[in-house]
């Protein structure tokens, strides 16, 4: 627990890492982080060409707004709502990929400087989960140079490595 509380930053201070022209990977879905996306964009000003890939959004997905489009540009793994207009407009990509070959794109063809991942809690032995979210969200995690994980009280522990 001590490591832990050594690591916890607020959302605003965690995403200071990432840099201009990083690939940034969010976990899917439901396991996508709630904080850090919008607090990625706050930066949108001292940020250029930052790469956000993932699959569906569940959020905003700010970065795909116009406004943004010199700081971020969205790779869908899937387009989802929020993130299809981006597309259309050139402001985003589309990368066509069956879902089970998605880990082989971030050990490869897509290497990852910055994974943002939601977990859970860590355990009794200091193990987070990443819960709803064990999918390519674990091959990012793995092949990332950074990892930024947004912990959430609520998430699923899964069992596994």
């Amino acid at each position: 627990m001590s490591q832990f509380m050594k690591k916890l930053r607020i959302a605003q201070d965690a995403v200071k890492i990432v840099k201009s022209g990083n690939r940034v990977v969010f976990s899917h879905a439901c396991g996508e982080p709630r904080l850090l996306p919008g607090a990625l964009v706050e930066r949108a000003a001292e940020l250029k060409n930052v790469e956000i890939v993932h699959m569906v959004p569940m959020g905003e997905a700010l970065y795909c707004r116009p406004e943004y489009a010199q700081s971020f540009r969205h790779v869908a793994l899937f387009s989802g709502a929020p993130t299809r207009e981006a597309i259309w407009d050139n402001r985003g990509d589309y990368i066509p990929y069956v879902f089970s070959e998605i880990p082989f794109l971030f050990s490869s063809v897509l290497p990852v400087d910055v994974a943002m991942v939601s977990v859970s809690p860590p355990d009794n032995n200091g193990f987070c989960s990443l819960g709803v979210s064990v999918d390519y969200t674990k091959s990012a995690v793995e092949s990332a140079k950074t990892v930024i994980a947004e912990v959430h009280k609520t998430m699923q522990r899964t069992h596994g490595d």
